[in-house]
């Protein structure tokens, strides 16, 4: 590896952890969320530039607080000239504060990130700033792992398989929604935050979905974009302990232990039945049950993030599919149900309850979903396709699953559903 790779590497890590704390610090300062991000990223890029160059500072995240914050500076200059924001901002930063290199610059101790107490502050109030209910759940999702989760343009163009130019239409419409809805840079007060908490978490467990099992394209999962929201849930966590948070992560940890036995050596979906259990991840299993744990000493009973982790919790404990506590898990989703009602709830209660009391019964919850809300969705036709297997309807069985892969927009799912028609006979 050559020493610029090397330089290069650094800096993507060194922004991987720190730009939550880097751009929300920018973010209390220059009273501007869009201006923080905008500079962070300029700091970003001449780290890419100087520190393969230079050398690597001996305090990476403060040389870039540093030159952001000398970037903010520069545009209070050319909006503003010197008025009383440039003067605050220029008292405080040190002459030299932003040399890059690893031998140059000021004294570490002057290029520490200001208020270290209030970093968690800073990286709560980032969170809510990007999960604000004014903008779509596509402009949250993009901004969160943006600003919270430090994912590059091209990286979430990738991840969600748009043009990058897209994906930048989408962060700068956000950013410029947020400004001019005037939405401050705060962690909200107390009786508005379970609201704008609810936001935050939906953001995260959608994240999280679209990583487990993708809406399109040919892999079935995107581990990276799973693994960030894990990690921006602990963050979350770690800021904000309420039941819900808790029930979220253990949830995502409860799912994520499945992770290892659900893809085949050749990268083919592994469906729930056909895992090796052995081959689930015990470490997640036993974090996400402590983080149900403590969601449920709190004492304010579960919320909907935490019913479904004590439903994924019967799955991890269970030997196998049959010695699952099928009738715990159609309690659950009834609860779930009457507390967050979807045509996904009650089908997942459908598959529940053939399990637990036949497939005929099943199928019976199963059509009373028909002309709702999921015609048009593979999901309807994969269940029905299944039951009417189990029945030994082959036929039916058959169209059901070929009427579930044309509706599938995942190419490796789309291929399971084929080969499950195909093996009918």
């Amino acid at each position: 590896m050559t020493g610029d790779d090397a330089g290069r590497r650094t800096v993507e890590a060194v922004w991987r952890i720190e730009s939550a704390r880097i751009v929300g610090a920018l973010a209390r300062y220059t009273h501007d969320f869009a201006l923080a991000e905008d500079v962070a990223q300029e700091a970003l890029a001449e780290a890419l530039v100087a520190w393969p160059r230079d050398g690597v500072p001996r305090n990476p995240a403060g040389w870039l607080l540093a030159t952001g914050r000398r970037r903010a500076i520069d545009a209070f200059r050319r909006h503003t000239a010197l008025d009383e924001r440039y003067a605050a901002f220029a008292h405080d930063l040190d002459e030299g504060e932003a040399t890059s290199g690893a031998q140059g610059g000021a004294p570490a101790s002057g290029n520490q990130i200001p208020d270290p107490e209030r970093i968690d502050d800073d990286v709560l109030a980032l969170m809510f700033v990007a999960c604000h209910p004014v903008l779509s759940r596509e402009a949250r999702v993009a901004l969160t792992l943006r600003v919270v989760g430090g994912l590059t343009t091209e990286e979430l163009a990738r991840a969600f398989l748009v043009p990058v130019p897209t994906m930048q239409a989408r962060i700068t419409r956000a950013k410029k929604t947020l400004a001019a809805a005037r939405v401050p840079f705060e962690v909200p007060e107390p009786g508005d935050r379970a609201e704008r908490l609810g936001s935050v978490l939906t953001v995260l467990y959608v994240i999280f979905t679209e990583g487990s099992t993708a809406t399109a394209g040919d892999s079935w999962m995107r581990a990276d974009l799973a693994r960030e929201a894990i990690r921006l849930t602990r963050v979350l966590m770690r800021l904000a302990p309420e039941p819900e948070v808790y029930g979220l992560l253990a949830l995502l940890e409860l799912t994520a232990a499945r992770f290892p036995a659900r893809t085949g050596p050749d990268g083919a979906p592994v469906l729930l039945a056909d895992q090796d259990r052995r081959r689930w991840d015990r470490g997640a299993i036993r974090r996400g049950r402590a983080a149900l744990a403590r969601a449920v000493a709190q004492g304010r009973g579960l919320g909907a993030y935490g019913l479904q982790a004590a439903i994924a919790e019967c799955h991890a404990v269970a030997p196998s599919v049959d010695e699952t506590d099928w009738e715990r898990i159609v309690v659950l989703y009834e609860a779930l149900g009457r507390l967050a009602p979807s045509p996904v709830v009650e089908l997942n209660r459908a598959v529940a309850v053939s399990m637990a009391q036949g497939p005929e019964a099943g199928l019976v919850a199963v059509e009373r979903l028909a002309g709702g809300a999921l015609d048009g969705s593979y999901l309807l036709p994969s269940v029905r396709g299944e039951l009417l297997a189990r029945l030994g309807r082959t036929a039916e069985a058959r169209g059901e699953l070929l009427r579930a892969a044309e509706l599938c927009g995942n190419g490796a799912e789309r291929a399971v559903l084929e080969g499950k028609a195909a093996g009918l006979v």
